[in-house]
């Protein structure tokens, strides 16, 4: 059967918040034509999201029907969300920035590696970033929170509660300040502003919450970009003999056995940190046995997150949880420590929410006693008459060369090519440091109760790493790594990849605006080759 063709300047992969930002850079500065091939279903429309809230509320229902494409079910991965909109459909909408140290560990702290670009030239594409999706936030101290210029919004305010416990944590002399988020404060441009429902992570009913759908639901009223959903991307196919990748192969989802090839004269792959990586690696020829921009031997190599240790702090204060639990204190003071004199690394954030752990009706009292009637609520008012404060702390792992995702020839996808798995390995410095790394951080939980009166009620540690990134890392030196500064791959001058996977690590504070941050400046940098609109 002959293979259907489509003909465009830019071909970008995936249609999450990284290919988002690109194509809307893409179109409001560049004349290019742009198609967006997603391999998951459309995202429900916007009228659906209170009905869809409601049932996420009564059943346990996910909000995101049709969000898993069958078949793709990942070891290691920590989300299978795959549709228009990617995994930030359902994002918390934190986004803080990273430090000016997250840039150069190597160089301030001796150990991991530094980027092919600081927090400087960064800054102008965090702003972007910030003012394109509406980021309320508030200042904290300048020689913590450095910035070019002002959040583009007021930052969201505190509740009662965290108004009560910014003044604990200040007692402890931590400075705090309101968690910067992609939640409006005020309204703008059809987007209502944050009213505090409190499903942010699964799903905000009024628009307050960025989310990708809203760029193509715009985009896709325009000329410039065609978004086609339900297109799974085989491999991507150099010209013979040269190493400009000339084509994406494509599998239709509603027409299998239709063949479909994309044309471009650029390719953006912005599948996210597990499926970029797997795309290249899968697409191997005679001339490219280990898959594409694979030279130094990197691709999907090198994958890193931050691990979360986490405890609720029983507190003499009579608080009302369940107003904005969501939101959160933030501070920035243990991302930029000085270099310690010991030698022993350590940087991370600190963010504090209300909590209602311990704080709840129960049928049984500590000794086991049925608690009915006036015992039920005479026990419950004498545990509310205190207080619980959750404290969170992403420290910075550093990822061992063995972190990585690999082809699983075991498992196989719905059409019999091999899935990805995905394995998370600290580089050997990291593990000498983990145990030290957690008991400092416990300590200063235990410094924070002591400071309120307080006690830890429980501490916890995930095993998991968060917010992955990692597997085509930046560099300048193409034998150690897989892209440029830009996101442009070091072996095909025509082939990018943008966000999580290029981070060489991912620092510790969530990295959504970083990933959209690298995603604008990649996109400055593909919108060089075609005329200004």
């Amino acid at each position: 059967m002959t293979a259907r063709v489509i003909e465009t300047d830019v071909c970008i992969i995936g249609s999450g918040i990284t290919a988002a930002m690109v194509a809307w850079k893409l179109a409001a500065t560049r004349r290019a034509d742009i198609v967006v091939l997603e391999a998951g279903d459309e995202a429900p429309p916007v009228g659906d999201l209170h009905a869809l809230r409601a049932r996420f509320l009564a059943y346990g229902e996910s909000p995101w029907p049709r969000d898993h494409l069958d078949g793709t079910e990942v070891d290691g991965i920590q989300s299978r969300s795959m549709q228009v909109g990617g995994l930030a459909m359902h994002w918390g909408g934190v986004t803080p920035r990273f430090s000016p140290e997250d840039f150069r560990v190597r160089s301030v702290y001796g150990v991991g590696a530094d980027w092919a670009l600081t927090y400087d030239e960064l800054d102008p594409f965090y702003q972007e970033a910030e003012e394109y999706m509406g980021i309320a936030g508030e200042q904290g101290p300048a020689a913590l929170d450095p910035r070019g210029k002002p959040f583009p919004l007021p930052a969201l305010p505190l509740t009662y509660n965290l108004t009560m416990l910014k003044e604990w944590v200040a007692g402890a002399g931590i400075p705090m300040w309101s968690q910067p988020s992609a939640k409006l404060s005020v309204t703008r441009a059809g987007r209502g502003a944050c009213c505090r429902n409190d499903t942010c992570s699964p799903i905000c009913p009024v628009g307050a919450k960025y989310n990708p759908d809203m760029t193509w639901q715009a985009l896709r009223r325009g000329p410039r970009v065609r978004l086609l959903p339900r297109m799974l991307v085989r491999r991507l196919v150099p010209r013979a003999g040269s190493e400009v990748i000339e084509s994406a192969e494509v599998l239709q989802r509603d027409r299998p056995a239709e063949p479909l090839t994309v044309r471009a004269r650029t390719f953006v792959v912005a599948a996210g940190y597990a499926w970029s990586p797997y795309l290249l690696l899968m697409s191997t020829t005679t001339s490219y046995p280990n898959g594409l921009a694979n030279s130094s031997g990197l691709v999907g190599k090198y994958m890193c997150g931050h691990r979360n240790v986490q405890a609720y702090i029983e507190l003499p204060l009579e608080l009302y949880p369940g107003i904005n639990e969501q939101h959160s204190l933030v501070t920035k003071a243990f991302m930029r420590p000085e270099p310690s004199t010991s030698g022993r690394y350590l940087r991370h954030d600190l963010r504090v929410w209300e909590s209602s752990v311990g704080r709840e009706p129960r049928l049984r009292s500590d000794s086991g006693e049925l608690l009915l009637g006036s015992a039920l609520l005479a026990d419950w008012r004498s545990r509310v008459a205190k207080g619980t404060a959750r404290v969170r702390a992403y420290y910075d792992v550093l990822p061992a060369r063995e972190s990585e995702i690999t082809l699983d020839s075991a498992r196989k996808t719905s059409w019999g090519t091999p899935l990805p798995a995905v394995v998370m390995r600290d580089s050997s410095d990291s593990r000498a440091l983990r145990g030290y790394q957690e008991d400092e951080i416990t300590k200063l939980f235990e410094r924070l109760a002591r400071a309120g009166n307080g006690k830890i009620l429980r501490r916890t540690v995930d095993e998991f790493q968060d917010h992955p990134a990692g597997g085509c890392r930046m560099g300048t030196d193409p034998p150690s790594s897989v892209v440029d500064s830009f996101g442009r791959t070091h072996d095909h001058e025509n082939l990018f990849v943008v966000g999580a996977p290029t981070m060489p690590t991912a620092g510790c504070a969530n990295g959504t605006l970083t990933f959209c941050a690298l995603s604008l400046r990649s996109a400055q940098k593909i919108g060089e080759g075609f005329p200004a609109s």
